[in-house]
């Protein structure tokens, strides 16, 4: 029996070391539903209890049921039958079935629905528990975002038609949104929603690139004012999969095969206002990007996970030149490096979803007229910052974990060698897998580009200063000095692209961002290291006889924070003098350095 929550250290103590007690009390609106809902817990630590259980079925049903099955479904994929509609794998229908009974396919969703209400931090965790087993999975269970922004922006009767399907694990759904000529750019939208003399809403167009487009439930952005270009010129919809609806097509994909990827041709479908017209894009689809960015970056996690653990266990037992392959230097060093970077996007993931958390409790005082007017006015003040905050680390983090997750999988094949260019291995699958994360819910360029702005624009300096005024243990405060450093050295760069102009700013935008996600998970790593959780984790066995067969996480977060920090301060200092540099080849030469446009053929 496996369970691959428990048998993930690092989960289990950044669980104990993260303040989940008050995100479950903005969860639960300070616990106010105890007594409406049987399912709602009274207190902070009934919350904690409730998300163990959930989180701890859903780990054994990951490592028993959903994992086995993935590498039948990456082989199966789905089937386009002749009357447009999609048949499942037979794993992710018998896996989506298991996870419907198992009560977790309305995580977020509100207790009146019968959703689990459970806070976005710990959604983060099931996704990453999910995608490890099979990351094709997560992009059919990690689309309860759709559900979240019919309950935030929709009216009531369209929620009572739809969520409770959605939390009973009925229906599933998809977010209709890019087009043939409207990929990143949405504002390009060409889809269109028209009214007939009874005011009634219908859907004409083709949609292209849909992740389960199959789906029962479809949240559509189209172009509801036809003199209007822009992005204001756009609502969104909701409508059922019907008979007007036809996939005219699954795409052939490198990876995540069990998820089907669909052309979509709406034939004057019905379908219903979301919210207020004109906002479709700028309110309700910007909302629903920044779940599904967080969504992705958890399925990184997942993915890379899985990769480390085939990467650290064939190491350890593959033999050559007399001894494990891990006793080379620089294959334990890659190891370690792989390790550490998942340690690294699983410390910012988690932050950030705390962040959004937060955002969203605030959010819920602010809004409520049940509240003291002092209360919500304080909260209005924190909540500024807080969104401010939660804007910049969403794409910090889709950016950070799917680049990573694809420098760990790609590392994880090196580990193995030919074997792990061959099926033999999942290592390979989950290659595959992974491309996808730094290109789908914005690519990683548009991410830096959304990151920069709070990079330069002041909302890092601030984190930043709240970080270092933390309490922190002894042990690290050589790392709290060189971090310190790495500040100062973030401020230069960002006054010298100030002088240089917004273009030049959007180039450097990367290692700007390196350099923030490093000083932020550098603080991170201090704060775990100095944590007061009593959590054993095993110890390398070395065949030292002195070595410990237990020690506490905190002292090996010591050690992975040191390593980290003293890296990044090196590459702090590099990236400083790329940015530093004002090299503009990028606009002058182009067409010199690039070199013509080649004809293909």
């Amino acid at each position: 029996m496996g369970n691959f929550y428990r048998d993930n250290d690092d989960i289990q103590f950044l669980f104990r070391h993260l303040d989940i007690g008050q995100v479950a009390s903005y969860a639960e609106e300070g616990f106010k539903y105890a007594s409406q809902f049987e399912t709602a817990p009274r207190d902070a630590q009934e919350a904690i209890a409730n998300y163990d259980l959930v989180l701890d079925a859903l780990g054994k049903l990951s490592a028993d049921f959903i994992a086995p099955r993935s590498e039948d479904i990456d082989r199966q994929g789905n089937i386009l039958n002749p009357d447009g509609t999609v048949s499942y794998a037979q794993g992710i229908a018998e896996s989506l079935n298991a996870l419907a009974k198992a009560d977790v396919m309305g995580f977020t969703l509100p207790h009146r629905f019968g959703g689990l209400n459970f806070p976005n931090l710990i959604y983060s965790i099931a996704i990453e528990i999910v995608s490890r087993a099979d990351a094709s999975l997560m992009n059919i269970f990690g689309l309860q975002g759709i559900a979240e922004t019919i309950h935030f922006f929709a009216d009531e009767d369209i929620k009572q038609r739809y969520l409770p399907s959605f939390a009973a694990g009925k229906v599933t759904g998809a977010m209709v949104l890019t087009e043939p000529d409207a990929g990143s750019d949405l504002q390009a939208v060409k889809l269109r929603a028209f009214q007939d003399d009874d005011g009634n809403w219908y859907l004409h167009g083709v949609k292209r690139f849909i992740t389960n487009g199959c789906g029962e439930v479809l949240l559509v952005l189209a172009r509801s004012e036809p003199d209007r270009s822009g992005g204001l010129g756009l609502s969104l919809f909701v409508c059922d999969r019907g008979p007007s609806v036809k996939v005219r097509r699954l795409e052939d994909k490198l990876g995540i095969h069990g998820s089907p990827t669909c052309e979509l041709y709406f034939d004057n479908t019905p379908c219903r206002l979301i919210g207020e017209r004109q906002r479709g894009l700028v309110t309700y689809v910007m909302s629903l990007m920044n779940g599904a960015r967080i969504g992705v970056a958890g399925q990184s996690m997942g993915i890379a996970e899985a990769a480390w653990r085939i990467a650290r266990d064939y190491a350890a037992s593959r033999q050559q030149f007399g001894g494990p392959i891990e006793k080379l230097p620089a294959v334990r060093d890659m190891v370690i490096d792989m390790k550490m970077q998942i340690e690294a996007g699983r410390a910012l993931l988690y932050e950030t979803s705390r962040v959004v958390d937060f955002e969203l409790g605030l959010n819920k005082i602010v809004e409520s007229p049940d509240n003291d007017p002092a209360a919500a006015k304080e909260a209005k003040q924190t909540l500024r910052k807080v969104k401010r905050l939660a804007a910049m680390l969403t794409p910090m983090s889709k950016y950070y974990c799917s680049e990573m997750c694809n420098t760990v999988t790609y590392d994880a094949i090196q580990v193995l060698g030919g074997s792990g260019y061959m099926r033999d291995y999942a290592s390979e699958r989950l290659a595959r897998d992974a491309r996808i994360t730094t290109i789908y819910e914005g690519t990683s360029q548009l991410q830096v580009v959304a990151a920069v702005r709070g990079v330069c624009g002041g909302t890092v300096e601030k984190y930043l200063d709240e970080l270092a005024a933390l309490d922190y243990a002894d042990s690290v405060k050589d790392l709290l000095a060189l971090l310190a450093e790495g500040k100062q050295t973030l401020k230069q760069c960002i006054a010298f692209v100030k002088e240089q102009g917004v273009d030049y700013m959007d180039l450097v935008g990367r290692p700007l961002v390196d350099m923030a996600i490093a000083l932020i998970n550098g603080y991170l790593f201090c704060g775990q290291a100095s944590s007061t959780v009593q959590f054993e984790v095993a110890a390398a066995e070395s065949g030292d006889a002195e070595t410990p067969k237990k020690l506490l996480m905190t002292q090996r977060k010591r050690m992975m924070a040191r390593r980290y920090i003293l890296r990044t301060a090196a590459q702090i200092k590099a990236w400083a003098e790329q940015v530093k540099s004002g090299d503009k080849s990028t606009f002058r030469e182009y067409e010199v350095l690039a070199g013509p446009v080649p004809e293909l053929g």
